[in-house]
Order: C-alpha cells, then structure tokens, then sequence
C-alpha cells in the first residue's frame, strides 16, 4: 500500500510537472523601446537588430516578448511622460536609444534601463562609473575619443591634402556634443582644423552649407543622430555638389548614399544590448551590470559615390573595409 501509494504520488508530481513548466514559459516580457525621435520600429536600422539579438536568446516579439514603443518625435519635453506611460504600462525593462531617452528614463527607479548611442554616459551624467554604473541604468558606452583618429587617417587617405575638416553635430544633444568634442580634441591631436558646425534644427543646415561654402573645408565628418540622419539625403547632395568627402560614423548612411564610415558594428552593438535585456529578465540588477564597449567596428565605402565625387579609393582602403557597395 506504502508503494501504491508513493507511485501515486510520484504520478501525480509528474503529471503536475508540464503545467507548471508552461506556465513559466508562457510568460510574456514587456519590453519598452524609448526614443526622443520617431518611435523604433521592428524593421529599422536599430530595431532590426536589435530583435535579432532578442531572438537568438529565444525572446521572441508576439510570443514572449510585448514591445511597447514610444517615440517623443523630437518633442523632447514629452519624453517624461513617456516613461510615465511606460511605467504604468508595467514594462519589465526599457531600452532607452539616445541621450534624451536615456537621462528622462533614468529619472524613475523602478524600472530598469538599457541605453545605447548616449555618448558618453559618465561624462553625460548618465552613470557613475563603467565598472559599477549604480542607480536603474546600464548598456553601451560611446567609443568616439577612440575612433577620431582612425576616422581622420582614412579621411587623409582619401584626400592626402587634409588640413580641415567640417564636423556637422546635434548641438542641442549633450551626448553628441561630447562625441563632437572628442572628434575636435583628437583631430587637433593629429594637425587638422576643425569648422565647428552645430545644428539644432533642420533649418540650420542651410546655413551650415554656407558657411562650408565661404570657407570650404577638406572633408566633412556627420556626427551620427536623429537630427542629422533624417537630414542625410541634404548632407550627400551637398557633398556631390562639393566634391566633398564625407565620412559618417553608421554604415547604414553609406548604404543610403555617403561615401563611408568607419564605426561600431550595429549587430554586434545591438546583439550586447539584447544580452543586457535578457540577464535583466532573468533577474540581474542594472546596477551590477557594467557599461559595456563595442568591440567590433565596421569601415563600409560606397564606390558609387566615390565615383560621382571624382575619387579614386586607394587599395590599402578597399583592403581593409568590411563592406563595399558598388
């Protein structure tokens, strides 16, 4: 009877096994996805990767993961209602893409927060230290004070006689001011003047091509963000019109027509954040999860472009790019 009566309740624990199995599994995640521009879509050049990452850790959108997607249009002062709404809508984490998504996200304590494209975040005021960020924030550090020179050397490549170089920048973004600042400090390193052109509306580029117009410059480095991404389509017609080179710091910028950049590989980038999500699903505190650095970088090159612009790409460039678009 004591046998019977154990293999009864064996089977029984058995057979209460799958339910509760499934019910762990069937668990749907809330994942906001916070942006100080448009709202990021599953197909776009950062959401794209960005499931990718989510999905090769089994988190899937639509059948364990619920994305919640907000995007302040760049009505910057609307973003802490954003996270507002976030917050009630009881996300388990938010992903926060740039320094604006990143500062107002940071704000509430109860939600943790993974950042990219921030910039700097200790100089940004984001986190304390990389090692032990503290507070609800983690994610991806910029890299830029690195990459300057590696940026500014293809550039002399191109054009051997480079002694000034336009920087176009989101003046009004703190994170990509700190980028512009890095590019300034590392380009005076190596010799090269910089023409300071700060943009805070879309209104200002006509008055930054003037300026490049009466003092031309050698070459033309984009800082890579909302303000002059949507206004990218201006800054290659300019630059064909110029035959200017330009170097951008995305490579989805080359795809739609510059003629190249050397940055972080967004893949890779995105993959790391995805990481992030996950351990933070599974439990992590962001407060023990250290800022991390892209390790991988990609110089992509638009030989179309090159052409129309008149330049001859040498061989030591093409050796070296990961992607060449013809």
């Amino acid at each position: 009877m004591r046998r019977r009566a154990l293999l009864r309740a064996l089977g029984g624990t058995v057979a209460a096994g799958p339910p509760a199995v499934f019910a762990q599994s069937s668990r749907i995640y809330r994942v906001g996805l916070l942006s100080a521009t448009v709202a990021v879509a599953s197909d776009s050049v950062f959401g794209a990767p960005l499931l990718r990452g989510l999905g090769q850790l089994d988190y899937v959108e639509g059948r364990n993961i619920s994305l919640e997607r907000r995007g302040a249009e760049g009505h910057i002062d609307r973003l802490a209602g954003q996270v507002d709404d976030l917050v009630a809508s009881k996300v388990d984490v938010i992903v926060a893409f740039g320094y604006f998504a990143a500062m107002a996200a940071k704000q509430q304590q109860s939600v943790p927060v993974v950042m990219i494209n921030a910039g700097d975040p200790i100089a940004a005021g984001l986190v304390d230290s990389l090692a032990r960020p503290g507070g609800n924030l983690t994610g991806i550090s910029d890299v830029s004070t690195e990459l300057t020179p590696k940026r500014m050397e293809f550039l002399k490549e191109i054009a051997p006689g480079l002694t000034r170089v336009a920087v176009l920048w989101n003046a009004t973004d703190f994170g990509m001011t700190l980028r512009y600042r890095a590019s300034e400090i590392g380009a005076k390193a190596m010799g090269i003047d910089i023409q300071a052109l700060g943009l805070r509306h879309p209104d200002d580029f006509e008055e930054a091509f003037k300026a490049m117009t009466r003092e031309q410059p050698n070459a033309m480095l984009v800082v890579a963000d909302p303000l002059t991404g949507s206004n990218s389509k201006r800054v290659f017609e300019y630059a064909a019109a110029h035959r200017l080179p330009a170097i951008y710091e995305l490579d989805f910028l080359v795809r739609a027509g510059g003629l190249m950049s050397y940055g972080p590989d967004l893949a890779e980038s995105f993959g790391r954040v995805a990481s992030l999500v996950g351990r933070i699903l599974k439990g992590a505190k962001p407060a023990d999860l250290p800022i991390e650095q892209p390790t991988l970088f990609k110089l992509a090159i638009n030989m179309k472009t090159a052409k129309a612009l008149g330049l001859t790409i040498p061989p030591s460039i093409l050796a070296r790019a990961d992607e060449v678009i013809e």
